[in-house]
């Protein structure tokens, strides 16, 4: 399984890019994971489940061996879903705070 392959990736250092970690999978002989796209569902699934599955383009994934690594992990999804919520407040037209539901108290 992914979390099994991935336990070999503890740390930012030994981050493993998505197409590495497909090809280590399969020479394994782990195919829960055939491509990249349902890698990233499974990297979402243990993530769901409380896993400290850590990422970005410019380490790969690994697991977090630190609370500094989890920290910057978090920080680069919460940045890349704010910055999804920026484009569908731009595409509605609406401020973001609306699209939130965010209380405006009158100034």
């Amino acid at each position: 399984d992914v979390l099994q392959v991935l336990g070999r990736h503890i740390g930012r250092a030994r981050g493993i890019n998505a197409a590495d970690l497909v090809r280590e999978m399969a020479e394994l002989g782990v195919y829960d994971a055939t491509d990249e796209r349902r890698l990233r569902i499974y990297i979402s699934e243990l993530r769901e489940d409380g896993i400290a599955v850590c990422g970005h383009p410019s380490t790969g994934y690994f697991i977090a061996a630190t609370t500094e690594e989890l920290e910057e992990s978090c920080k680069f999804l919460r940045s890349r879903a704010m910055h999804s919520l920026v484009l569908e407040s731009r595409l509605r037209k609406i401020p973001l705070p609306d699209l939130l539901g965010q209380l405006r108290l009158p100034t």
